[in-house]
């Protein structure tokens, strides 16, 4: 392994800990009497990998021995109507509708509606079926949905948002 490489694993195992930034100095120095993982040399990397390996840390290999995006899990869709779809399937995890929030329940309801396996993949009539199949969940959550007589898209989101959170304290008179 490079220095470069190592001094990145570093930083990629920090972010994984979670550890704050006084946190991480704090164990750098303990370990190798520097701040800086980019000061230390390549021994004492070793060591920092080795304590946050003994913390939990497992470093992630992929065939090759090289590490990339996909083996750890694929991008989410990116577009306007995945985003909008993300955005309702968190808010009615907040309704308490949806029990997972994450973005693979997200994608495992999608393709359950549609019948497409990741929403990356889904077309533009897929996402309005989607948006709409969330929308009439949340209409029966008893969020509702209408937005007759807004036309700016700035006010629709705040009066949805606003229906929101009212029925979200309705359903939580003491949170």
């Amino acid at each position: 392994m490079t220095r470069r490489a190592a001094v990145v694993k570093v930083q990629i195992a920090r972010k994984e800990l979670g550890l704050d930034e006084d946190t991480y100095r704090a164990m750098l120095e303990r370990i190798t009497g520097r701040t800086s993982s980019a000061a230390c040399t390549d021994d004492q990397l070793g060591a920092v990998l080795d304590e946050m390996k003994a913390k939990g840390w497992k470093p992630r290999v992929v065939a090759g021995g090289r590490s990339c995006r996909s083996a750890r899990r694929p991008a989410p869709a990116a577009s306007p109507v995945a985003r909008k779809a993300r955005a309702l399937w968190i808010s009615l995890h907040q309704l308490g509708v949806v029990r997972d929030p994450s973005e693979a329940a997200l994608e495992r309801f999608a393709a359950r509606q549609l019948g497409v396996e990741r929403l990356v993949w889904a077309s533009a009539s897929h996402g309005y079926r989607l948006i709409e199949a969330l929308k009439a969940m949340a209409q029966r959550a008893g969020w509702d949905q209408a937005t007759v007589g807004l036309a700016d898209p700035e006010a629709i989101e705040r009066e949805l948002k606003a229906r929101l959170d009212r029925l979200i304290a309705l359903r939580n008179p003491a949170g």
